[in-house]
């Protein structure tokens, strides 16, 4: 059976008309007739061509406001209508209702007015009606109908009616009418949300999406959604991977912990830090960073919190890595950081972050507030009789912030504006404790006078009678454990300052 059918007559109701133009006149061309209403059709009557007003077809003006304009069931009928069911044909001749082949919309912009910050009345008036009601019908009736939702599927209605010369397959219309239910459920989300104010009901529409080349491993899909762009400017390298992805999102919240710092650079792998150093120049932070484990910096993910200059890009290039993220990037940085030519190098931009984060877990999801806690000085308690000396109180904050984002269990060592070593997702803090300071002998790294965090406390004293004999004089934690005075006395016994932050940063 031949499903292809011919576009003879359009209904056009649109918010955006740019890019409408040449669509008109095609069809105008291919001697289609043109319904519309209100501005739309001003437009259309301004190009020249022939528009019948919908009120001719309906004997209702455009009332309330402009509320109320298509519907009704002379336009509704001319789109569900089956052409393949005869009762349907015989109430279009009683009726005296026309055929409609082909809907065109674009829906109040919705979510730009939310965004925009407008008083909640021109809000409700930016809530589609008539709009989205003609797509789900037209969309329901794809069989017969064609619908354009959004003034995105403009070029593609014109490659389709130019091309086959306002012919249109069952594929084709079925494809549309995909789009258009996506339209119009992202929309019916976003107002949704815009409403909801029960945390227990969650609702997420992401209408832009990518296919990476695969998951976390080679036999796994990876897909990615969100606009990346609107986060960086991808200016050189190869297409990031689903790991790439990760890594990047671990450094971008990192970096961010140290967003009013003097220069900072970071190297993660895996989603932890191996190397992070605040220093007077970019290049010297960069350099101190790699200097706290080389090995692992290889293939890793930089960032820095400022711009990167010649010269910290010129050590950079002795590197292997993966993604080179920063701000900003002089001229004569940029070229030198571009000469691997699979680099990955992003720029920043400043872009709020999503205050939920969302994960998958058994036969559903979890959901829970952004960590938006970063310890600072006026949270810190000394519970200790001696207190930490104002280098120590800085480098304990220093150490906090990488701690907080750290896959746990974590212990966090760091000296003079620099990470020394970490334990990092072990099953127990012990264990953490001793990677760390395994980690910092080998790689020549002086524990004495160390500051060192841990993300959750200690319910025995043992970690920091093992810290105390590694060097450590300074201790950060939240406490709350019911054994905290025996970790207090220790330290008390043997001069140790400890802190509390009343704060927990697990991160799993």
């Amino acid at each position: 059976m031949n499903t292809t059918k011919k576009i003879q007559s359009a209904l056009i109701s649109v918010f955006s008309k740019e890019g409408l133009e040449p669509i008109v006149r095609q069809l105008n061309n291919q001697n289609v007739t043109l319904y519309s209403t209100g501005g739309t059709e001003d437009f259309i009557k301004n190009l020249g061509i022939p528009v019948i007003p919908v009120e001719d077809v309906t004997s209702y003006p455009s009332i309330l406001g402009g509320r109320v304009k298509t519907l009704h069931p002379k336009v509704f009928g001319g789109i569900l209508n089956r052409q393949d069911n005869e009762s349907d044909v015989q109430q279009m001749i009683e009726f005296n209702i026309p055929q409609i082949d082909l809907v065109i919309v674009d829906l109040y912009p919705f979510e730009k007015t939310v965004a925009s910050g407008a008083s909640e009345a021109d809000i409700i008036e930016k809530i589609d009606i008539g709009g989205i009601s003609l797509i789900r019908a037209a969309a329901k009736n794809f069989k017969d109908t064609v619908i354009v939702s959004s003034v995105d599927q403009y070029s593609l209605l014109l490659d389709l009616i130019t091309e086959q010369n306002g012919a249109t397959t069952l594929e084709d219309r079925k494809l549309l009418a995909t789009k258009a239910f996506h339209v119009s459920s992202h929309y019916d989300t976003a107002i949704f949300n815009y409403f909801n104010t029960d945390e227990t009901i969650y609702k997420q529409s992401i209408a832009n999406g990518q296919v990476l080349r695969y998951g976390e491993n080679p036999h796994q899909k990876g897909f990615f959604f969100g606009d990346f762009d609107a986060m960086f400017n991808k200016v050189h390298g190869k297409e990031l991977s689903y790991n790439n992805l990760l890594d990047v999102d671990a450094a971008v919240n990192l970096i961010n912990e140290f967003k009013n710092d003097g220069p900072t650079f970071a190297i993660l792998k895996h989603n932890n830090a191996c190397g992070l150093a605040s220093r007077t120049t970019i290049s010297e932070a960069y350099l101190a960073a790699l200097a706290c484990d080389p090995t692992s910096a290889f293939g890793g993910v930089l960032i820095s919190n400022t711009k990167i200059d010649v010269a910290t890009a010129s050590e950079i290039n002795k590197l292997f890595c993966e993604v080179v993220i920063a701000p900003e990037y002089d001229t004569e940085a940029l070229a030198i950081l571009q000469e691997k030519k699979n680099r990955i190098i992003l720029v920043q931009n400043e872009v709020e972050l999503p205050q939920k984060q969302v994960r998958t877990c058994l036969n559903g999801i979890l959901v829970q507030d952004r960590n938006n806690i970063t310890d600072n000085k006026e949270d810190l308690r000394t519970v200790t009789i001696t207190e930490p000396t104002e280098q120590e109180i800085q480098d304990l904050i220093f150490a906090s912030k990488i701690c907080k984002n750290t896959k746990s269990n974590t212990i966090v060592f760091a000296k003079n504006g620099t990470l020394i070593a970490s334990g990092t997702g072990q099953t127990s803090r012990v264990d953490a404790l001793q990677q760390a300071i395994e980690k910092a002998k080998n790689f020549n790294f002086d524990l004495h006078g160390a500051a060192m965090a841990s993300d959750a406390f200690f319910p025995f004293p043992d970690c920091v009678e093992i810290a105390k004999e590694a060097g450590i004089t300074a201790v950060i934690q939240p406490g709350g454990s019911i054994k905290d005075e025996l970790s207090i006395n220790y330290c008390n016994e043997n001069k140790v300052a400890m802190v509390f932050t009343g704060t927990r940063h697990f991160k799993h």
